[in-house]
């Protein structure tokens, strides 16, 4: 049960960070977004390892860290909700998550990364773009769990 959970938490939060990330990178691609998550991602690592800044090899690092990302919250819907047997796809439960994950990063992911409380310095409406992107990783996350069931 648990070995099956963890494969269905890897598989869902890729699935689901690959379609919240392309939507993000598109989305900024095509002025909608004033922000993508691999750029941001990616910033944040080129900041720390004090590597010079450049979209594209922050593209490039921002991908797998991205990926490495949604998997682990892939994981960390699947792993708890398995130990204390809740019904994983559960609608509300899987919302709940996702909008713990959305105050996540508009408190904790953004202002780490540099981008000020809300992602303001990416504009005033990050917080917006932000919790569509989060919207779509919680159906993505939601829509594979189902199909592996």
């Amino acid at each position: 049960m648990v070995l099956m959970s963890l494969f269905e938490g890897i598989v869902a939060g890729l699935a689901a960070g690959i379609l919240m990330g392309l939507v993000s990178h598109a989305g900024l691609r095509t002025g909608i977004f004033r922000s993508s998550l691999f750029i941001i991602d990616g910033t944040f690592v080129q900041n720390i390892l004090r590597l010079e800044r450049n979209e594209h090899k922050a593209v490039l690092i921002g991908i797998p860290v991205h990926l490495f990302t949604s998997l682990s919250f892939g994981l960390g819907y699947v792993i708890p909700g398995s130990i204390i047997e809740l019904d994983l796809l559960n609608g509300w439960l899987i919302a709940l998550y996702t909008l713990l994950l959305w105050l996540s990063m508009l408190f904790v992911a953004l202002p780490t990364a540099g981008q000020g409380l809300l992602g303001k310095k990416l504009g005033a409406l990050t917080w917006i773009e932000q919790m569509v992107l989060h919207i779509i990783f919680g159906f993505g996350l939601w829509g594979v769990l189902h199909l592996l069931h």
